[in-house]
């Protein structure tokens, strides 16, 4: 696929409006409050995997509503130190899948919490083990239209919310630091570590590469891939729907979620990636943290002949050097 949004000389200054709602900061705030009454954890419980050198834990804490939700919990083996945790979220359709399946970060030597994406899990990897008892509210059977009518019903106020939640429960687990907790993901993953940004304000760090939600309306007149075209299908059928949707769709946009961050973050992007468009990443990325009063250390990575993968392995080796850095000080 070439190129096919803007060139990168405007991406580079690429600030568009967004439309917000006035009650954004209220909705978000409701929400949490409402989750956070009950204390997060509500098991951990170690799991053989026929690994030596790591040792895993399967945790379930509270999401949304109190919902129970499933996450991996590794660390090194035999390390007793504080560790700075790195929470994961997986992309659109995976689960947690398998313990041995994510390595990086616990190989890297921080403690690593990877949550499962409620109700997904049947697209791609080994699966999940969280149901979304909440699923019901008008809406197609793709997790990106489910309840998409009302953001109070949206799939996504759940997800993002379970986020939040796994950020508390990480922090509580043993052998945390939890003053050097890091959000991390790709593509959906992605999306949802920017929320948390725009949610936790004490986070150490950010990483999102490929962010899915930001600049949901112009993605939405880019492409007809992935969970964009999930919605674009549904308003072909649903027609006079739109402004529902685009309403729900603000409560959840990830250059919202970004003006209100303020961790030093880092960004990946490729600029051939027609399922979450580059504009949305730079979006994000140039507004970042504009409400906060700060001016947190913040990196994008293009890769102009890449697509959804982005950086792949590349990009991965540059987030280990960069969080190391972030963590030991060298950068602000």
């Amino acid at each position: 696929m070439p190129a096919f949004d803007l060139p990168l000389t405007e991406l580079e200054r690429h600030r568009p409006d967004i439309e917000e709602p006035a009650d954004f900061d209220a909705f978000w705030t409701s929400t949490l409050t409402e989750a956070g009454r009950a204390d997060p954890v509500v098991s951990v419980r170690p799991v053989e995997t026929g690994l030596r050198l790591t040792q895993t834990w399967d945790v379930t804490f509270r999401g949304f509503a109190g919902d129970p939700v499933r996450a991996w919990f590794s660390r090194p083996a035999g390390s007793e130190e504080l560790l700075p945790a790195v929470v994961e979220f997986a992309g659109y359709g995976r689960g947690r899948g398998l313990p041995h399946e994510r390595l990086t970060w616990v190989n890297a030597g921080y403690a690593h919490l990877l949550m499962d994406n409620r109700g997904q899990g049947d697209q791609y990897g080994c699966g999940g083990d969280t149901p979304d008892p909440h699923a019901a509210a008008p809406g197609g059977p793709g997790p990106a239209v489910r309840g998409l009518l009302a953001a109070e019903d949206y799939h996504y106020r759940r997800l993002i919310t379970d986020a939040v939640r796994a950020v508390t429960a990480v922090r509580g687990l043993p052998g945390v630091d939890p003053e050097r907790t890091v959000a991390v993901g790709n593509s959906q993953g992605g999306g949802v570590a920017l929320a948390v940004a725009g949610l936790v304000p004490d986070l150490a760090a950010v990483l999102v590469t490929a962010p899915l939600l930001c600049g949901i309306r112009r993605a939405l007149d880019l492409t007809d891939a992935g969970p964009y075209g999930e919605i674009a299908g549904y308003l072909s059928v649903h027609r006079g729907a739109e402004h529902a949707a685009h309403r729900t769709l603000s409560y959840v946009e990830g250059v919202s979620f970004a003006r209100r961050a303020q961790a030093p973050a880092h960004f990946g992007v490729g600029l051939r990636d027609t399922i979450c468009p580059p504009s949305g990443a730079y979006a994000a990325f140039n507004r970042y943290a504009e409400l906060t009063g700060t001016d947190p250390h913040r990196e994008i990575h293009a890769y102009p002949f890449n697509g959804h993968e982005g950086g792949d392995a590349v990009q991965v080796r540059r987030q280990l050097a960069w969080t190391r850095s972030v963590l030991d000080g060298r950068h602000g």
